[in-house]
């Protein structure tokens, strides 16, 4: 379920965004007959709306199938092939780069250098499902949340498809339901330190000292929130400081604080504390 470009027109994308190791694409594809390439990133394709027709060869495989809403197909990297529908359809496009499901076999206790998927077509995952309306819900949105939340959103993708090809998590036991207090005090201290650039989950888990699948719990246990969430509050408190006792520009609060612009800035603000920025300066003027 990939495309040539001239078949196909993008409807939402997130190559705005910064993020690493996943692409997402909303598509329109038009009827007919369209060419599969082979590429360097494995790519997911999950139909959406209404049912086709759809006749497809791929891995030596012909298939003749109707398409229905939530239907997933997985092209591994380097395999090519063509897909022709009987009408316009809408498909979510899910790029992944070998190098984010090397990082998500590290994290199911498997080889990173042996780790491969098998072309899957019409498959039928609720759980990849749901990740993946997630993803396309995050490209939907006019203001991002921070970029620590694709980053999860990725990773519980890849390690989903390696689970979907036969790859099982071990060697996963839980260490404990919450971070030591060093580890809560080096990642608070990190985090207040690094707000103005952009914090990434491998980041946080380096300064842990773990991985990203045991941070993830740990920091919930420890923080009461996820780590995007966490990052975002701290970011917000950050700003309100900065807006409370400086006299700079909100807009380069925004950048100082993380946030990608002032209008990105203004709407976590709001979301979390109630107030606006220009609220929050008046108050205290």
């Amino acid at each position: 379920m990939d495309q040539l470009s001239n078949a196909a027109a993008t409807l939402l994308s997130s190559r705005d965004r910064g993020w690493r190791g996943l692409d997402a694409e909303f598509l329109h594809i038009r009827a007919g007959r369209t060419h599969v390439p082979g590429l360097q990133t494995h790519r997911l394709g999950i139909h959406f709306g209404p049912t086709v027709n759809a006749h497809c060869q791929c891995d030596g495989r012909d298939l003749r199938r109707q398409q229905k809403h939530g239907d997933i197909d997985i092209v591994p990297a380097g395999l090519e092939g063509w897909w022709e529908d009987d009408r316009d359809c809408t498909i979510l496009r899910l790029t992944i780069r070998p190098e984010l499901l090397e990082t998500a076999a590290r994290e199911l206790g498997q080889d990173p250098e042996g780790v491969s998927l098998t072309p899957q077509f019409q498959l039928r995952d609720a759980r990849l499902e749901s990740i993946a309306w997630a993803i396309k819900a995050e490209i939907e949105a006019t203001v991002p949340s921070d970029r620590t939340y694709a980053d999860t959103l990725g990773m519980a993708l890849a390690i989903r498809l390696l689970e979907s090809n036969g790859q099982r998590r071990i060697g996963t036991a839980a260490t404990g339901s919450t971070l030591t207090s060093r580890q809560q005090r080096r990642l608070a201290e990190f985090i207040e330190d690094h707000i103005d650039q952009s914090l990434s989950l491998a980041d946080l888990a380096i300064v842990a000292g773990l991985s990203v699948s045991h941070l993830k719990p740990l920091f919930h246990g420890s923080f009461g929130m996820p780590v995007h969430k966490y990052v975002l509050a701290r970011r917000v408190e950050r700003a309100k400081l900065l807006l409370m006792t400086t006299d700079m520009p909100p807009a380069q609060v925004a950048l100082e604080t993380g946030f990608a612009h002032q209008s990105h800035m203004a709407h976590w603000m709001r979301r979390i504390t109630g107030f606006t920025p220009s609220m929050i300066t008046r108050m205290h003027s």
